[in-house]
C-alpha cells in the first residue's frame, strides 16, 4: 500500500511517501500564498521523484494550518494527532514532543503507540514561533540560519523580557543601540522562546524521552536553550520538518 501524507504549513509545504509502513520519498517547498497550489505541487513534486503516476496511491492525507485547502486529499487530520504518530514512527520511545513552526508552538504528551495524550498550543501570538525569529533577523541583520551557530558563541545571552513579538523587536533594537554583541542578543531571544515554549508545555507535563519537531529543530540555539531549560537532553531527527507528512501518510495506511 502508498500512501502520501501532505503537511501545508504557514511557511513550508511537505509531503512523504509511505509504502508498506516505511517512508520511500519527501520533499519539502515553500507554501507561497498559495495553499491550495502548494498542496498539489508538493505532491506532484514527491511523485514525479518516484516516477509514479497520482492513480498509484491509494491514499492521500492532509494536515498542518492548510489541510482543508488540499482539495486531492481523500481526508484531513489535525497536525497535533499526525505529529504524534510521525515522531512514534521515528522513535518509539518518545513521550514528549516540541514543535515550533512557523505561526504556532505545541507541546505534546503521546502514548507508547502514538497516540495523543494531551496537548498545548500557542497560535494566538507570533512570539516563540518561527515568524518571531525571522522578525529578529531582520532587526539584527543576520542570515536566519545563521542564527544558531551565532549564539552558541554567546559569552552573556542578554535579557529579553517581553512575550510580546512588535515589544521583542524593540529590546532588541535597544541593545544593538547600546552595542551589545550580536552573538549575546540572538542567545537571549532564544532563551526567550524556550521559556516561552517551557511554560506552555508545563500545561501538558513533559514526560521523557522528548523530540523536537518543526522547521526551527534546525536552529542548534534554540534547542540548547530548550535542553537547559527542560534538563532533558531533546531528539532531533533529520526528518524533523516532515514528522507531520510521515504521520499523515501513516494515518493513512492504516486507514
Amino acid at each position: 500500500m502508498i500512501t502520501v501524507g501532505i503537511d501545508v504549513g504557514s511557511i513550508t509545504a511537505k509531503a512523504a511517501v509511505v509504502k508498506d509502513g516505511e517512508v520511500i520519498s519527501y520533499k519539502l517547498i515553500l507554501t507561497g500564498y498559495n495553499a491550495r497550489k502548494a498542496g498539489e505541487k508538493v505532491f506532484e513534486n514527491v511523485i514525479k521523484d518516484l516516477c509514479m503516476q497520482s492513480s498509484s496511491i491509494d491514499k492521500i492525507i492532509s494536515t498542518g494550518y492548510g489541510r482543508n485547502s488540499v482539495v486531492i486529499a481523500h481526508n484531513a487530520v489535525t497536525e497535533i494527532t499526525c505529529l504524534a504518530m510521525g515522531a512514534h514512527f521515528l522513535d518509539p520511545a518518545i513521550r514528549s514532543v516540541i514543535d515550533i513552526g512557523g505561526q504556532d508552538s505545541k507541546a505534546i504528551a503521546i502514548t507508547g503507540i502514538g497516540s495523543v495524550k494531551d496537548f498545548a498550543m500557542n497560535d494566538k501570538c507570533a512570539a516563540g514561533t518561527g515568524r518571531f525569529l525571522e522578525v529578529m533577523a531582520r532587526a539584527l541583520e543576520v542570515d536566519l540560519n545563521d542564527f544558531g551557530d551565532f549564539s552558541l558563541k554567546a559569552d552573556h545571552p542578554s535579557t529579553i523580557s517581553s512575550l510580546c513579538t512588535v515589544f521583542a523587536e524593540s529590546e532588541v533594537i535597544s541593545l544593538i543601540s547600546k552595542g551589545e554583541k550580536r552573538s549575546n542578543i540572538i542567545a537571549g531571544i532564544h532563551e526567550s522562546i524556550a521559556a516561552r515554549v517551557v511554560a506552555m508545555a508545563g500545561r501538558v507535563g513533559l514526560k521523557t524521552p522528548i523530540m523536537m519537531t518543526g522547521g526551527v529543530a534546525k536552529n542548534i540555539g534554540v534547542v540548547k536553550a530548550l535542553e537547559r531549560k527542560t534538563g532533558e537532553k531533546i531528539a532531533v531527527s533529520p526528518k524533523a520538518q516532515i514528522t507531520g507528512a510521515i504521520g499523515a501518510a501513516l494515518i493513512g495506511q492504516r486507514a
